[in-house]
């Protein structure tokens, strides 16, 4: 039986394609307020979809980097609040979290809400990675500014506390005929607190970041039989590392595509 194919290797149809720097990549595409749709690919598929970018196409890199480590922890009342909103796709409703560019050292605490027509709005705050396990209480106060304004029901910033981490690396790619940026997560990883560890190599998670229009990445992933899946990193993890958790939302692709028989925590 062959080895399977690795993240690295598939991922070897972008080295072709010339770099793109950060502050570029946000002067032309940082859609802020956006449509996300997210694909689940098979790793050992990625290589041929990639293969068929337009040469246009351009990699974020910083300094030699192509590949960046990320960790996000994610924040939820003891009720779980945001999961059941997220669950029960309650038209109002937030993500909160704590984003860390691991090589880079820097943290961001970010508040996802729901915009006009299912657009997402991300409001983000610089914050101290050695407190991103927790909401400091300059977090606290960010945090219920936003939920406020955005008529967030339930929102109690204030009793929230650190639910799941993921890790993942994540190459970004800019596509200059839509104008649009697209994201691919390999390497997943996520982390019950205090619980167990989900580890998934055999899949990616591609991420297209565009306006109202499909872009270019979905054209291509489309015309390779992908389509887009309902996926949350947060919901769909805890989901699979939660079974007693409502979670019909995503119970096909826990089904298909998540191994729920997770690791314990070796803490």
């Amino acid at each position: 039986m062959s080895a399977p194919i690795r993240p690295r290797s598939a991922l070897a149809p972008l080295e072709a394609l010339d770099p793109i720097g950060l502050d570029e990549l946000l002067e032309r595409a940082a859609l802020q307020t956006r449509v996300d749709r997210k694909y689940i690919v098979p790793t050992e598929a990625l290589a041929d979809v990639l293969g068929d970018l337009d040469d246009a196409s351009r990699v974020l890199q910083i300094d030699d980097r192509r590949a960046f480590a990320y960790e996000s922890v994610y924040f939820d009342s003891p009720d779980l609040v945001n999961y059941r909103a997220a669950a029960l796709s309650r038209r109002r409703r937030s993500k909160i979290r704590t984003r860390t560019y691991v090589d880079a050292h820097e943290s961001y605490l970010e508040v996802k809400t729901r915009g006009a027509r299912s657009t997402t709005v991300k409001d983000r705050l610089p914050y101290d990675p050695d407190a991103r396990g927790a909401l400091t209480p300059d977090g606290v106060e960010y945090v219920d500014g936003i939920l406020s304004e955005a008529s967030i029901p339930g929102a109690q910033p204030d009793a929230m506390r650190s639910v799941l981490t993921t890790r993942y690396d994540r190459t970004t790619l800019f596509v200059p005929g839509s104008e649009s940026r697209a994201t691919i997560d390999t390497a997943l990883e996520w982390e019950l607190e205090g619980g167990s560890i989900l580890h998934l190599d055999d899949i990616v998670i591609v991420e297209t970041k565009s306006g109202s229009r499909a872009s270019d990445v979905d054209r291509l992933l489309w015309a390779h039989g992908h389509r887009p899946v309902g996926i949350s990193k947060y919901g769909t993890g805890l989901a699979a590392l939660r079974p007693d958790l409502p979670s019909s939302k995503w119970a096909r692709v826990i089904r298909r595509y998540f191994d729920t028989r997770p690791e314990r925590s070796a803490a």
